[in-house]
């Protein structure tokens, strides 16, 4: 046996030394022979602050945003090019058509609530108590909510009217023949006149209740009137579908706008 020695140890020739400053792996949990360890946290690379990170590209919001705004406007071009060609779309939408419709005056009442008579009343009644609640908080611009969901309601016939006469689609053989059917104007009504109004009232309530039965009776509305409008056969399931895509994406925008505005 040799002699104990008292005192700090000292480095002996060609010994790993895993954690020595200037070794491998040093200051990190990495293994003495410089390969990376086994674990999926100690071959993580650390980002621009030190910290550990993971490689670019990153998936997050914006993938997400674009896959939420592009894949409803794409499927509204597929549906319209469809409409346009009279494609093999067409022929299923119509067999689909002819085994919904049951004109009955539940359907004829669900595809009223899409009537301007009926929905922008509501929208109406959204946009003063959004304004009166922002106005009365003293918020910085309290009249951008309810100016951008007017503006959202006035696009509705800015944009359905044009689509209308250029692909020119005749009517079911439940209403009288006549053209210009695609996109629904009713049903692209319901859903900005009845989505904006939720989005709107929104922040008037704390309670997460309220809030679930305030977007859950925005809902049930649009798919109400689309349900109408289908079952009385007052339009094709595909012009109901294509206002969802186009629509709902305008209003998906106004939601994103609102969203930035509270917590901007």
């Amino acid at each position: 046996m040799g002699d104990p020695r008292w005192g700090p140890p000292q480095l002996r020739p060609g010994r790993a030394l895993a954690h020595t400053t200037g070794a491998s792996g040093s200051g990190s949990p990495h293994r003495s022979d410089g390969r990376s360890p086994q674990t999926p946290r100690g071959a993580r690379r650390s980002g621009p602050d030190g910290r550990l990170g993971t490689t670019p590209p990153v998936p997050g919001r914006p993938t997400h945003l674009l896959l939420r705004l592009g894949l409803p406007l794409v499927l509204f071009a597929l549906i319209t090019w469809q409409v346009v060609a009279d494609g093999p779309l067409i022929r299923a939408d119509e067999r689909l058509s002819r085994a919904l419709v049951h004109p009955d005056r539940f359907s004829e009442l669900l595809a009223d609530l899409g009537n301007t008579q009926v929905a922008l009343p509501v929208l109406a009644l959204a946009l003063v108590l959004a304004a009166l609640r922002g106005r009365a908080a003293g918020t910085r611009r309290w009249w951008l909510p309810p100016a951008a969901a007017a503006v959202l309601m006035a696009l509705v016939p800015a944009l359905v009217v044009p689509v209308k006469l250029w692909t020119d689609r005749p009517g079911t053989p439940a209403v009288p023949p006549a053209t210009g059917y695609f996109p629904s104007g009713h049903t692209a009504t319901a859903v900005v006149a009845y989505g904006a109004a939720v989005l709107l009232l929104l922040p008037l309530f704390r309670s997460a209740a309220v809030r679930r039965c305030l977007v859950a009776a925005g809902a049930v509305l649009v798919l109400g009137v689309s349900l109408g409008l289908v079952r009385r056969g007052y339009h094709w399931p595909l012009d109901v579908v294509a206002s969802w895509c186009l629509f709902g994406t305008l209003l998906y925008g106004l939601g994103l706008l609102l969203a930035r505005r509270r917590t901007g």
